[in-house]
């Protein structure tokens, strides 16, 4: 904070350069209230606009006529989200008390996180306070895309099934401290989801939140997309979900919530909702043989999906260790696909190729693994993928691939890796090799091709979901599908690196 010092003389020009200097800040806005609280131990002059609440130390002339001009403290209504009467109570009284002034609830950034403060103004008087209280209540309620009733998913077995406590703990206190009321479904079962979604009225909420992993959030996102359709009556095409979407991360990855949060923090998640951030995303649409699959941000073939099917089969074991030993057994199995790709920018390209991995992503894929994304040369909402190969190349070569996720830069900066930027894809598998575990462990060669049945279905990471298909699947990108609580970031905040390869 600084201080100037001025004789009476120079005081008036000053204080006209002051005001021509607030009349650029607040070009069009009135003032709607003007009064004088205490901010700790100093009195101010607040004002209030229909946008900020600015306050200023009042400070007397001294006895020699000096004038000590403060830089006034600033706070964007934007950033409040509840607002309460503050009161003096005695021990074990849950309402009345001297009023003491108003609390304002805001959030404030920290990097890459929003964290809740608070700024007290205190008065004692009621009928000061009150009018205070009334008019920011009402000019809050104005900023229209703020909820103010929700359908909550949380999916108690995400992770360490820990969502319950984190909704508990983190989320339903600001929830009811913005005046958010909820409707709560705690699922029981895969897909539990999307049936609820699929019934439910949805307009009498403002919003839809899931509390747990990648899954379930892929699970909503693909319920979402399937009700707007069936409402209106669009089977053929996707549709919009007029209901925002809110992530709370309990999962063990979290990219979907890293992508439009940058951190996977379930406090800077609630604020993003209960602000009423909202971010439009695109989505990916997977159809084969003209039949929708799923909904999805997007998919690994390849060394993705095998490694995703390997962990699956090891359930029994803990998350972290489970997602290592598949990992790990995949690449000392390493083999490549051998399928033919065709995509999709400004003209129709097709390749025969024998790939070790495939990944269309429609976001960038931030985690705190991969702090750039697996997909960083794409954003939330460009109506375009990022399509990755890795031809097939030796095994030491791929793992220097992989291991540069986890840092800076230079994954893609290999012969055998390229990367496209597509708006539509097809990947056709050329033969009936297909993908057996059982084989693997009984000791086959790694040279010696697995040949299933009629009807083998390959192995696809999609959204962190094992989904397998024994066709060729058409993946199209559908621009800003669906509408997140959230916002663009660049990059997610890093806590975390691979230890395994």
């Amino acid at each position: 904070m600084t201080c100037f010092l001025f004789t009476k003389n120079r005081v008036s020009v000053f204080l006209k350069k002051e005001v021509q200097k607030l009349r650029i800040l607040f070009p069009l806005e009135c003032v709607v209230l003007r009064g004088i609280f205490k901010l700790g131990k100093k009195s101010h002059d607040v004002l209030l606009t229909r946008t900020r609440l600015t306050w200023t130390p009042i400070i007397p002339e001294t006895p020699t006529g000096e004038v000590c001009m403060l830089q006034p403290g600033v706070l964007l209504l934007q950033d409040v989200f509840a607002v309460k009467v503050k009161r003096r109570r005695a021990v074990g009284h849950q309402s009345g008390g001297a009023v003491l002034g108003v609390a304002l609830f805001c959030c404030r950034r920290r990097g890459r996180r929003l964290e809740e403060d608070t700024l007290h103004l205190h008065n004692a008087s009621a009928e000061h306070t009150h009018t205070w209280y009334n008019t920011l209540k009402e000019l809050l309620k104005e900023i229209s895309s703020r909820p103010r009733y929700l359908k909550v998913f949380i999916n108690p077995s995400s992770h360490r099934k820990e969502a319950v406590h984190i909704y508990r703990e983190h989320v339903a206190p600001l929830f009811k401290m913005a005046d958010v009321r909820t409707n709560i479904t705690v699922t029981e079962r895969k897909g539990h989801a999307l049936s609820v979604m699929k019934e439910c009225r949805l307009d009498e909420y403002d919003g839809v939140v899931c509390v747990g992993g990648d899954g379930s959030v892929a699970e909503l996102c693909h319920a979402l997309v399937l009700r707007a359709q069936l409402d209106a009556d669009s089977p053929e095409q996707p549709v919009k979900p007029v209901l925002p979407l809110g992530i709370i991360p309990a999962g063990s990855t979290d990219v979907v919530s890293c992508s439009v949060h940058g951190v996977r923090d379930p406090v800077t998640a609630a604020l993003h909702i209960v602000l009423g951030h909202l971010q439009q995303v695109d989505m990916c649409s997977f159809v084969s043989r003209g039949q929708l699959v799923r909904f999805g941000f997007s998919a690994m073939f390849g060394f993705g999906g095998q490694s995703l099917a390997r962990a699956e089969r090891k359930r029994w074991m803990p998350s972290s260790r489970r997602r290592d030993y598949a990992l790990v057994k995949t690449l000392a199995k390493l083999r490549p696909e051998d399928c033919q790709l065709s995509f999709l920018p400004t003209k129709k390209l097709t390749k025969n190729l024998l790939e070790h991995r495939i990944s269309i992503m429609s976001i960038p894929c931030l985690s705190p693994h991969v702090p750039q994304g697996l997909a960083p040369n794409t954003s939330l909402a460009n109506g375009s993928a990022e399509l990755i190969t890795v031809r097939n190349t030796s095994r030491s070569e791929f793992i220097k691939h992989l291991k540069r996720y986890s840092s800076s830069s230079g994954q893609f900066s290999f012969s055998f890796v390229e990367t496209h930027t597509v708006s539509a894809v097809k990947i056709r598998p050329r033969s009936l090799i297909g993908w057996s575990e059982d084989s693997e462990e009984e000791g086959d060669s790694k040279t010696t091709p697995i040949i299933q049945s009629e009807g083998a279905a390959f192995p696809w990471n999609i959204d962190g979901e094992l989904v397998e298909i024994a066709n060729e699947v058409l993946i199209r990108v559908h621009s800003q599908l669906i509408t997140l609580y959230g916002e663009e970031v660049q990059e997610a905040e890093s806590t975390v690196s691979c230890s395994c390869i």
